[in-house]
């Protein structure tokens, strides 16, 4: 976390447990000594940090941006406006079932069935209108992003490609929430807040 000065605040972990690919091919789990390492250094987060704030006084206005590191630096990939929406109300029936919390990642709010995926190769399972749970918010996801009226990922971030996608769309996501794809059950009645980070289901 930086302030808004751009200097460094806070670092917090994010989980990660898994390498990106098919559930089912046995490729071992991400190395145990990765688990507690930052992706970024602290003078590297300061730097992504000025890259925003030039982003932002080019644009006038608050941005995200997409970025790539190599061994030469950070590359800007691009920039896009970055728009916050109010909170929809929920029907107040949903207040009274079972919830998680994640990290707030699309705008709205939205109800739909659940379709729990463990695995990329499963994708095809996802039909029109569906709550997309699974493990990874990862690229291959995007595929499926202009049917689904929902997503809620164990993994990811507010910053990735697929959380700006579905801002862009207008498709509720919530990302980082806990044990999502064993305590939600397939086919259950979900809701989604991407504004608030909650999900609900009955």
């Amino acid at each position: 976390m930086l302030t808004r000065e751009g200097k460094h605040q806070d670092t917090a972990l994010g989980r990660k447990y898994h390498r990106v690919g098919c559930a089912h091919d046995g490729r071992p789990l991400l190395p145990r000594a990765l688990f507690s390492q930052p992706c970024l250094s602290e003078t590297q987060a300061v730097e992504l940090g000025r890259i925003l704030r030039k982003v932002e006084a080019v644009m006038g206005m608050p941005v995200e941006i997409e970025w790539a590191l190599d061994g030469s630096g950070f590359k800007l990939l691009q920039g896009r406006p970055l728009h916050l929406e109010p909170a929809a109300v929920p029907e107040e029936i949903w207040l009274r079932h079972p919830g998680l919390n994640g990290q707030p990642a699309g705008v709205g709010w939205s109800s739909g069935r659940a379709r729990v995926v463990n695995c990329e190769c499963e994708l095809s399972l996802v039909a029109p209108g569906d709550i997309l749970i699974t493990r990874v918010a990862g690229p291959a996801l995007s595929q499926i992003l202009q049917r689904v009226a929902g997503v809620v990922a164990e993994l990811g971030g507010s910053t990735s490609h697929l959380a700006s996608l579905a801002r862009e769309r207008g498709i509720p996501m919530v990302l980082g929430v806990l044990d999502a794809t064993t305590r939600i059950p397939d086919g259950a009645q979900v809701a989604v807040d991407g504004v608030s980070g909650v999900v609900r289901w009955m």
